[in-house]
């Protein structure tokens, strides 16, 4: 996958965390950016989410100019922007596309897409009585979980223990 998220000469450090919802993906993730950012990792994220989502208020400004038809809204402040896009009749953009928005960086995680083409952890949890993705899934490189399991060759992380799992992301997508 293309990504402009990369320093100029470097290939893309893209992965994923995929599983069912309600397994912890979004905790896990913010367990591990300070761990990364404190590697001097730069990181960035991709969520999917599988639903229509807001980020705006009613009667804020920018939401009464989306709402007025406007294709894009770009807010901007001292100590961030957003630019928000709607897709009107649009398809949904890919992975890929999305990528190809982010500025430079070292890696990116992407939360969702659990059926996209790249690198995977799975997270599962036993308790949430769903299966497990990587037996169908070729992409899925290791399995984060709460529980002791075989996983046929591929790596087990503690779910309970973001360093080793932080460990693990270093030594496979950054220090490669």
């Amino acid at each position: 996958m293309k990504s402009n998220c990369q320093k100029e000469t470097e290939v893309p450090k893209v992965f994923g965390f995929a599983g069912f919802s309600g397994v912890g993906k979004t905790t896990l993730i913010e367990q591990l950016l300070p761990i990364l950012i404190g590697e001097g990792v730069r990181v960035s994220v991709i969520k999917h989410a599988h639903h229509e989502f807001d980020i705006d208020r009613p009667g804020k400004d920018s939401y009464r100019h989306r709402e007025a038809g406007a294709y894009e809204v770009l807010i901007t402040a001292n100590k961030r922007w957003v630019l928000m896009h709607e897709l009107r009749d649009e398809e949904e953009p890919t992975l890929e596309q999305q990528l190809e928005k982010l500025s430079p960086c070292d890696l990116v995680i992407v939360e969702g897409f659990k059926r996209a083409d790249i690198p995977k952890i799975e997270i599962w949890r036993e308790a949430n009585g769903k299966p497990m993705l990587y037996p169908q899934d070729p992409n899925i490189i290791a399995v984060a979980c709460d529980n002791e399991i075989e996983c046929r060759g591929l790596p087990v992380l503690p779910l309970n223990d973001p360093a080793s799992i932080a460990q693990f992301i270093l030594k496979r997508f950054v220090n490669d």
